[in-house]
């Protein structure tokens, strides 16, 4: 099976890592990109790093599916490179076989080793926070932790999407990192407990349970209020996004 590299949510170490000799495919005039990132995200990325590197650079965007693809393409397939979003996406795709180690001293002079695989498959470029959601009516609070959430306090209080999303899985991993299976298992129980209603929708569904009276707290990623805020298309999400405040836990 063909080897690929790795990176997360940016395509800005293009120019470095390429330009110091890595053999990226076969056509070193050209770059093949594997992306789950929007076209519109990165296109001006890549635009830059061909007009500093003369290397074109193609790209295959989609929502899901690149990584089955490549395993199915095997040493045919023409990604060089995979853009994907997530820790578990990232890891996902170490575990399916696509990816090859590599070394840089341009990626370990100025990305952080905790933003670095181990065993050299990925980099992680940008980094998003999963925040508390909450609302600016109905909790007084500034600082509420992860961990609080699965207190009395908040029982029938707490809107969430589903467990299975792969934000919701990264979250529950960094859990059990820091406070081993067991209590993470305890906190779970503790937050379903907690819960106003079905785990249902994406990160605006739970603001927009905010909004509603459905619930008081949710748990979402930062740009999500960001978007919401100057969404200028669906005007209403402005109103959610008003109704809530962004807790760092």
């Amino acid at each position: 099976m063909k080897k690929i590299l790795l990176f997360s949510l940016s395509i800005f170490i293009l120019t470095a890592t390429y330009t110091e000799s890595w053999s990226l495919g076969h056509n070193h005039e050209e770059v093949n990109v594997y992306s789950y990132r929007q076209p519109y995200l990165i296109e001006p990325m890549l635009e830059r790093f061909t007009e500093e590197t003369g290397i074109k650079v193609n790209v295959l965007f989609a929502g899901k599916g690149l990584v089955d693809k490549m395993v199915q393409e095997g040493e045919n397939s023409p990604a060089d490179v995979l853009l994907t979003v997530d820790i578990g996406r990232l890891s996902s795709a170490v575990n399916s076989g696509v990816s090859q180690s590599f070394q840089s001293g341009i990626v370990e002079s100025n990305i952080p080793p905790q933003y670095r695989d181990p065993d050299g498959h990925w980099v992680g470029l940008t980094a998003r926070a999963r925040v508390v959601y909450a609302s600016i009516d109905r909790v007084p609070e500034n600082e509420i932790t992860y961990e609080e959430l699965a207190g009395p306090k908040w029982k029938g209080r707490v809107c969430i999407r589903s467990g299975q999303n792969a934000y919701n899985l990264a979250l529950f991993s960094s859990l059990i990192a820091h406070h081993g299976e067991i209590e993470t298992i305890n906190w779970l129980r503790g937050l379903k407990a907690n819960l106003a209603r079905t785990p249902q929708g994406n990160d605006r569904a739970q603001v927009k349970g905010i909004y509603s009276g459905e619930c008081d707290v949710s748990i979402g990623n930062t740009y999500y209020m960001a978007k919401m805020r100057t969404n200028d298309k669906e005007p209403e999400q402005k109103e959610w996004a008003a109704s809530a405040k962004i807790i760092m836990p």
